[in-house]
């Protein structure tokens, strides 16, 4: 009965968001026409451009510009974007905005070439050309030839085209006047998309680019079809290919940046001029960075991408804006209010569009309402389950705090437990009460998330890691129960005194928030969430979760071997942090060596993994010291 109430319930909301978009479609249509254009570039290159406008040329109207390299389809005059009648595009069109969609250089109807990631170049002459200078010509055109705008133009996108809105704000146009790069692709190597800390997220590229990366000749409205992987299991596909290079093999020789990638394992110049980051020294549009405490792809880029803009252009109005979204999870495809089995008791999303990205824009391209309601760090807390409006990120009243690792699994600010029973007795190092092991095993690797499925779950962000838990295989440390809230509000460090049977190792490292054993949601408060009966009681909600390749931990550009048996330090940085660990709760650390597979497995052996072969993976014997003298901790930002 229960089961039939809530089919009827999900079939009438479905029913009346149908019926909405219907009746905005019919709006759009009413009010807007459509024209398309090729925009020429400085060096003669023209890209294609879909324009909205509208009707009413009774008063200006500021142009919106959307630079993707997914396509402004559907072509043609007649056919409108069906994105444009959802709720966060039909805002803007009900503002009065144009809406220009353009399909950046070498994708889709444009012409020319295409570059992954191609590199900003500060010193332009002549017919040179970048992502920046592209989007200059192409502003100076519309606001030159589009009828009835107000020559005030912003920029924004999500992921990819987060990127590009970047590219925009260095192209020091007079008229563009906002920027709002989303979820944006900053750096490849570092964080972002396909590698996290060295390692290669090798279920997410391998799946983007064995379709993205193909190429294409000419201007087409077809895209290309990636990769059909003959299994509904993505372990087990990943796992029966092997190493890396036979990856390659499928992929062929005609993907041109999968064989980048594979011809850059460390982080070299290559990879540093493809990193906006570097380049963000005289940024003169407003800025809105915008990203998910959740995000599986691009929440390294809008942490710090921010941070990049504050430190190097200390002029710029630059804000940013993180609530507990997935990838564009602000961006229409959700309300915001659970993330996978975590309910977080209002509407994020909406209020997010409502109060921050639309009231900025209109400021600064309709010069209508104000921005004073719209903080320097505007950022949503999980656990507490609220919006902080901040002075600056991280808080001013952050403390830097060590939770360190203790003998028996457990986590402890005071570390005094860990004094040897021995007396501190260096020779005594190896004593099993100094140190927990474990054996990594590439061949049986440990998942990401315990459910048999295809494509790579956006909701493992918070997913419960009681799975994890019980393998051996994962070291979990936890704190006792908390007596008082603890909230932290920035980076979280990974301070791990380590030793190897082998020559390297990754290290993942994942903090969790353990939920009561009685811990039920209040539907009053927290509404249906996903609408699954999961049982909350004992939960272990990942809050935060980052790969370590650990040749890397001394440089991303000079990697080096582990001398086997040595203790060794291994120390990085996580993605910053906002929640708050309620009373009652623990706070709990999970260590372990595989991700599998959203990151590729490491050989355990020091070599160039892009080329190693699958004889080269090997079991290594990992151990994780506890003692006084080679501690292992976790710095956290705790706010005071």
């Amino acid at each position: 009965m229960k089961k039939c109430c809530l089919s009827a319930m999900v079939l009438l909301v479905c029913l009346l968001q149908l019926s909405a978009q219907n009746t905005d479609s019919i709006w759009v249509r009413d009010n807007y026409y459509k024209i398309e254009r090729q925009i020429s570039m400085r060096d003669g290159i023209k890209l294609f451009t879909a324009f909205y406008i509208p009707k009413d040329s009774s008063e200006k109207h500021p142009i919106l510009l959307n630079r993707t390299p997914y396509s402004c389809s559907p072509y043609g005059e007649d056919k409108f974007n069906a994105r444009l009648y959802e709720s966060y595009w039909i805002n803007y069109l009900k503002e009065g905005y144009i809406i220009a969609i353009q399909d950046v250089r070498g994708k889709w109807m444009s012409e020319g070439d295409y570059v992954d990631v191609r590199p900003f170049n500060p010193n332009k002459k002549g017919k040179d050309f970048d992502e920046a200078s592209d989007t200059y010509d192409a502003i100076d055109w519309m606001i030159n030839n589009i009828p009835s705008n107000n020559k005030r133009v912003g920029v924004f996108g999500i992921s990819y085209p987060g990127f590009y809105s970047t590219m925009a704000a260095l192209s020091d146009h007079p008229a563009l006047k906002a920027v709002s790069p989303q979820a944006p692709v900053t750096d490849w190597f570092m964080g972002d998309d396909f590698h996290h800390n060295g390692a290669l997220m090798i279920m997410d590229g391998f799946n983007f680019y064995s379709g993205f990366g193909k190429p294409r000749p000419k201007p087409t409205t077809v895209g290309s079809p990636g990769f059909t992987i003959p299994s509904q299991d993505n372990y087990d596909f990943f796992l029966k290919m092997g190493a890396v290079k036979n990856f390659t093999k499928i992929m062929g020789d005609s993907i041109a940046f999968w064989k980048d990638l594979m011809n850059h394992p460390d982080y070299d110049e290559w990879w540093k001029a493809r990193n906006p980051r570097n380049f963000v020294s005289h940024v003169k549009p407003a800025m809105l960075i915008v990203g998910g405490l959740f995000d599986a792809e691009d929440c390294y880029g809008a942490w710090n991408l921010y941070k990049a803009i504050e430190d190097k252009s200390k002029n710029t109005d630059n804000r940013l804006v993180m609530g507990p979204w997935f990838h564009g999870g602000w961006g229409g495809r959700s309300n915001g209010d659970y993330m996978g089995n975590v309910r977080f008791g209002s509407r994020t999303s909406e209020y997010y569009q409502r109060n921050i990205e639309i009231p900025f824009f209109n400021f600064y391209l309709k010069l209508k309402g104000t921005v004073r309601d719209i903080a320097e760090a505007n950022i949503f807390f999980t656990g507490a389950n609220e919006w902080k409006r901040l002075e600056q990120w991280p808080p001013k009243n952050v403390v830097y705090k060590n939770l360190y690792a203790i003998r028996n699994g457990k986590l402890d600010f005071d570390n005094s437990a860990n004094k040897s029973t021995l007396g501190d007795d260096r020779s005594d190092l190896h004593a099993p009460e100094h140190f927990t092991e474990y054996i990594s095993d590439p061949a049986h690797p440990v998942p990401y998330t315990e459910d048999v499925h295809l494509g790579r779950t956006r909701e493992y962000m918070t997913d419960d890691q009681r799975f994890a838990s019980r393998r051996t295989d994962v070291l979990t440390f936890s704190s006792p129960v908390l007596t008082d809230d603890i909230t932290l509000a920035g980076p979280l460090v990974a301070d791990l005194m380590v030793s190897l049977s082998t020559t390297d190792a990754d290290f993942v490292v994942k903090l969790i928030d353990v939920f009561p054993d009685d811990f039920k949601y209040d539907e009053k408060e927290f509404g249906k969430g996903n609408g699954k009966d999961y049982p909350m009681g004992g939960y272990q909600m990942l809050v935060r979760g980052e790969i370590m390749r650990g040749k890397f931990r001394n440089s991303f550009e000079k990697p080096e071997p582990f001398v086997p048996g040595k203790i060794t330090e291994v120390k990085y940085t996580l993605p910053d942090i906002a929640h708050t660990f309620k009373k009652g709760h623990k706070i709990m650390i999970q260590v372990q060596s595989s991700w599998f597979p959203i990151a590729d497995r490491n050989p355990q052996v020091f070599t160039d993994i892009y080329h190693c072969n699958d004889s080269d993976f090997q079991k290594s014997t990992i151990r994780v010291y506890h003692d006084i003298n080679n501690q292992t901790k976790f710095i956290l930002p705790v706010i005071q």
